[in-house]
């Protein structure tokens, strides 16, 4: 993986299960193990509230990305620091090349509250784009994916490992 070196500035791209862009935006490279990409970012658009999570202008985001795994992670902090929850994105494996992440969301994502709780959500997002008929193996992958997910979550493996979590 190349140009993403921690203090390295970065552009994230977010696509669509289509590959079309739904946003970029930039990010601070932090660090992180390898096969990992960790950023720094900042949430500047409105208020957006996920249930037990809510983003808000000023709020503070350590965003996961690898190579090697269907998955993505953000840590959201407020602006004092405190753990807000993590939202995780079932995607495609990241592709880094040279100052650029992308990543496709690939319908379903986690959310893990503060207090531990996590909820599995977009799996209606997910029926109702038919992959289950007409792309079986896509449909596999991403219930894999969301499986290997709330698995690693449970374990409090990397990245969850890396910012504590209260005990469930």
């Amino acid at each position: 993986m190349t140009g993403v070196v921690p203090g390295t500035s970065v552009t994230v791209r977010k696509l669509r299960a289509d590959g079309s862009e739904v946003t970029r935006y930039p990010g601070l490279v932090i660090p992180g193990p390898d096969h990992w990409v960790a950023i720094r970012t900042e949430w500047t658009l409105p208020r957006v509230d996920v249930g037990c999570l809510a983003f808000e202008p000023g709020d503070l985001l350590h965003e996961y990305f690898s190579p090697d795994h269907p998955f993505n992670a953000f840590a959201v902090f407020a602006p004092d620091g405190r753990l807000k929850g993590w939202y995780c994105n079932v995607t495609y494996p990241a592709r880094i090349e040279d100052a650029q992440i992308s990543w496709q969301d690939l319908y379903i994502d986690i959310i893990v509250c503060s207090d531990g709780r996590s909820m599995v959500l977009d799996e209606d997002e997910l029926a109702e784009a038919g992959l289950e008929q007409t792309d079986p193996d896509l449909y596999r992958f991403i219930l894999d994916a969301r499986d290997a997910l709330g698995r690693r979550i449970q374990e409090r493996a990397y990245p969850f490992s890396k910012t504590r979590l209260p005990s469930v």
